[in-house]
């Protein structure tokens, strides 16, 4: 199994409120990454963030699959894993590359435990690619930091879960979008993120940055920046690659 876990994928943007298709992002070698695990006609499934969410699903696939062939990422099939589509999940076994996409951590966290995923992906043998949420769902125990105020000021939110074990990397995706937002009051990195790090190491990236599991070696491409007792220092630059 190789998985390349990312902070985005890229493959669309919003123009007018409407979705389109773009290449996939490829700062700091991204695709060509997934080029060298891809492949030839890849069987594809990709495992919904936002399972009940059909119109945005729909959008999210129909961008994806012009975005891959524009990437020069051939498929042969490329369906979406959703509420409505459960039982795709049966064909696991089949597919040579699982996407994880992005959407609500505990959601999709929820969605994962609800199909199976952990233990039907346990001798799977095909390329693995995350982004966002999905990425941060791959760790052993999943940080599922608040996304809304809601969240933020809910004593009873569960900020750690447990998610599929690929690595024990807590990952905190797009990073340079994150300084200055505040949710119920606090500030999401100094008052909230800081806070849960405590006895925890995380490592946020920006868009753009990644990380690379091939047989248990985890290398981290691009800029990235470790969070852990309450302190950040930056551990990688754009360009340059690091071994975990």
């Amino acid at each position: 199994m190789k998985v390349i876990l990312t902070s985005s994928l890229g493959g669309s943007m919003k123009v007018d409120g409407r979705r389109i298709p773009i290449p996939l992002m490829g700062e700091n070698g991204q695709l060509d990454q997934i080029k060298v695990f891809w492949r030839e006609n890849s069987r594809i499934l990709l495992i919904s963030g936002t399972p009940d969410d059909y119109t945005r699903n729909d959008a999210i696939i129909n961008c994806l699959k012009e975005s891959f062939r524009m990437s020069g990422l051939e498929f042969s099939f490329f369906e979406m894993c959703d509420a409505r589509t459960e039982g795709l999940v049966e064909r696991l076994s089949e597919m040579d590359v699982i996407l994880l996409g992005g959407g609500h951590v505990p959601t999709q966290n929820a969605f994962m435990k609800r199909i199976g995923l952990k233990e039907r992906l346990r001798n799977y043998e095909g390329l693995i690619i995350g982004g966002s949420a999905g990425s941060m769902n791959c760790a052993e125990l999943v940080y599922a930091g608040p996304e809304s105020e809601e969240e933020a000021v809910d004593p009873n939110y569960q900020r750690w879960i447990s998610g599929l074990g690929m690595t024990q990397v807590n990952i905190l995706p797009h990073f340079q979008r994150l300084k200055g937002v505040v949710l119920g009051g606090l500030r999401l990195i100094e008052d909230i993120t800081y806070a849960d790090s405590i006895g925890h190491g995380m490592i946020a990236l920006n868009d753009g940055s990644y990380i690379v599991v091939d047989d248990g070696a985890e290398t981290l491409y691009g800029e990235a920046y470790s969070i852990k007792d309450g302190c950040r220092k930056q551990i990688c630059r754009n360009g340059e690659s690091i071994a975990l």
